[in-house]
């Protein structure tokens, strides 16, 4: 049990009491996460007191660690003087992501709360297109002149360092800001102190623009083994860093949007607690009628080929067999794509590869689940019923492995997200297809004999 959940009720107790000095006292013990989660637990009058005992250098950083339901509420109970102080204080990362939650009215009456410098780095964050590196990206960096010596950067950092994301790397620019190279702190701190910072830096700097997508940024983090990436525009201009927490945050939320469009689900704005009834509905109701439509569709390809389901009644049996096993095979394949393209194990012309592995896979299990679907024909219906039964799970298999692994790259070429080629949408189109192959098997078998 943590020490938050132990004093719990002696904060409860000091609230009621109203002994405002040593609540506070008791509050600062805690780090800016755990009072963050305190105040969510609070109703509105307690949470405004919480959070005006907060030391102005603390406030802001426990305000980030709301959810953005919660912040809302905040900016409309507390004073404009207050809104000032959050807004300020908060990483101009945050502050971004935060006030892009925003209508657009908002958005102009908090930005102009701050200074002029704030809002104009606020400004030019929010210029940058949604779920880019730009949005994501923070001007609070240390940056070092190449002829300085390593004892100038040290006394450079020790003034700047302390409104930086990070110091454990330090970025070395010219006049014009164009980025020239980076050194590490120990390295900086191990060299002599008349050592020259060009003669100490690394060139060979991995970098990112601000319009790529943020998880491009996730993507070249986790290859490089790197814990910050340095932002530039076309010319080499040094814009600002993009950090590991930041993209931490990232992946989280670009996970959590791929399990809920594999859900056949929109992705949520908020978190699904703080998502209303009528919102969770609207998510879901599109996406089920469109399918819903597609189920239309395996209905009057049955009603379509009622004479030859009648002509062998042991053939409706197999059905539901049939299409399940093609909806997970389906399945299968395309979750494998759909991450490998995510995590970018899968690029440009590699996916003809992973094609032609998934046709021999596909030829594998056809195999395998043929033989099966031969067994059940033959106990079910004769040698007949097996041979369509088995051809048509043969066929199903292969054909759904393949499209598993195609879908996902023709959406990814529309630019349209992959993740919307998983379960619900690979089932219902196999359905089609499958009672499709099934009844075309089915009838040649048949007219055959």
């Amino acid at each position: 049990m943590s020490t938050l959940n132990l004093l719990r009720p002696e904060i409860n107790e000091l609230l009621a009491k109203q002994d405002w000095d040593s609540l506070r006292e008791v509050l600062l013990e805690f780090p800016e996460q755990d009072i963050a989660e305190l105040l969510q637990e609070l109703d509105d009058e307690r949470r405004l007191v919480l959070l005006r005992l907060l030391p102005r250098d603390i406030l802001p950083e426990v305000f980030s660690y709301l959810d953005d339901t919660m912040k809302k509420d905040v900016m409309k109970a507390v004073t404009e003087e207050e809104i000032k102080i959050i807004l300020a204080g908060m990483p101009p990362d945050d502050r971004t992501d935060f006030l892009e939650t925003l209508p657009g009215r908002s958005i102009q009456m908090l930005v102009s709360l701050l200074s002029p410098d704030d809002r104009r780095e606020t400004l030019q964050l929010l210029g940058y297109p949604a779920e880019s590196v730009g949005r994501l990206m923070t001007p609070d960096y240390v940056a070092v002149r190449p002829e300085w010596t390593v004892q100038e950067a040290l006394d450079h950092i020790r003034r700047k360092g302390l409104d930086s994301e990070t110091i454990n790397i330090i970025y070395v620019t010219d006049r014009y800001w164009h980025l020239l190279g980076v050194v590490g702190l120990r390295r900086l701190i191990l060299a002599r102190p008349d050592e020259r910072i060009e003669e100490i830096m690394e060139t060979n700097v991995v970098t990112i623009s601000p319009l790529e997508d943020r998880e491009k940024a996730v993507q070249t983090i986790q290859h490089y083994d790197v814990i910050a990436l340095p932002v530039v525009d076309g010319d080499g201009v040094m814009l600002g860093i993009i950090t590991v927490d930041d993209l931490f945050d990232v992946a989280v939320e670009e996970v959590t949007e791929d399990f809920q469009k594999s859900a056949a689900v929109k992705p949520l704005k908020t978190s699904y607690r703080e998502s209303s009834a009528l919102a969770l509905y609207r998510k879901r109701v599109v996406w089920l009628a469109s399918l819903l439509g597609i189920s239309v569709v395996t209905t009057g390809i049955i009603s379509w080929r009622a004479e030859t389901l009648s002509s062998a009644i042991a053939l409706a049996f197999f059905i539901p067999l049939l299409i399940g096993t093609g909806g997970n095979t389906g399945n299968q394949s395309s979750t494998l794509m759909i991450r490998a393209l995510a995590t970018g194990d899968i690029k440009d012309r590699q996916w003809i590869n992973a094609l032609f592995r998934e046709i021999v896979i596909g030829c594998l299990l056809a195999l395998t689940m043929g033989a099966a679907s031969w067994i059940l024909g033959l106990i079910k219906g004769g040698a007949q019923i097996a041979a369509i039964v088995s051809l048509s799970m043969m066929a199903i298999v292969i054909v759904s492995s393949i499209l598993g692994v195609v879908l996902p790259i023709v959406l990814q070429r529309f630019r349209i997200d992959p993740a919307v080629a998983s379960n619900p949408l690979i089932a219902s189109v196999m359905d089609i297809v499958g009672l499709l192959i099934y009844f075309q098997i089915a009838t040649t078998i048949l007219k055959g004999f």
